[in-house]
């Protein structure tokens, strides 16, 4: 039986013997890894190298979280969803950019930042990793120094929601992005055992490597 302490993933890449660059588009890379397994043999693996992400959970001081509408293309859907934001910019914390994308996304600011949850979006196919911090002492940052939303982000629609009504929403098969059911249910979890699980904004976060690409 695995104890509670053992209960972690755990770090160990094999070596890789060659890796063969497939696609470079604006936000990420294909790449194709040969593999060694050791006893299993050579095998290779096409997978999406991507730079990570941050997800913010703005809650208030009335237990509602702000969401926004965005289009997805890959899906064909206009997706409730955390505000969130790519690990692009070169020297940039983790908790910084989520700072950054919280006032570009919904012209809004937070005093106090914690980690929530962090985790694999899919980790048999890319190489991304997504911290959800949850911000809260929300703010408005001043209109004149707002951000102008482009493409998908012009369109977006925001709203405050309560809590218990995202998680609903979730568990009704009515919001589906992964940002939202990873995020909104650790906050549920959090909110129910006061707020004692939350990690430091800072805390140690089990990046792949394989992600820091900054252009």
């Amino acid at each position: 039986m695995t104890d509670d302490a053992s209960l972690a993933d755990v770090p160990g890449p094999r070596p890789v013997l060659a890796t063969h660059e497939r696609f470079e588009g604006k936000v990420w890379e294909v790449a194709s890894d040969e593999v060694d397994l050791g006893g299993s043999g050579v095998v290779t693996r096409d997978y999406l190298r991507h730079t990570g992400a941050v997800v913010i959970v703005a809650m208030d001081q009335h237990d509602r979280v702000y969401l926004v509408r965005q289009y997805r293309h890959p899906v064909g859907t206009e997706c409730w969803e955390p505000p969130a934001g790519l690990l692009d910019e070169p020297g940039e914390s983790p908790v910084d950019a989520a700072r950054r994308e919280l006032a570009e996304e919904t012209d809004l600011t937070a005093e106090t930042w914690h980690t929530l949850v962090d985790y694999f979006p899919s980790g048999g196919g890319t190489s991304e990793a997504v911290r959800v911090f949850l911000a809260r002492g929300i703010g408005s940052v001043p209109e004149d120094e707002r951000h102008e939303r482009e493409a998908e982000e012009a369109d977006m629609i925001g709203a405050w929601v309560p809590l218990d009504d995202a998680v609903a929403a979730i568990l009704d098969g009515r919001i589906h992005a992964s940002s939202a059911v990873a995020g909104l249910l650790a906050a549920d979890r959090a909110r129910r055992d006061g707020y004692a699980s939350l990690r430091a904004a800072d805390a140690p976060w089990l990046r792949p490597e394989a992600t820091r690409l900054i252009r």
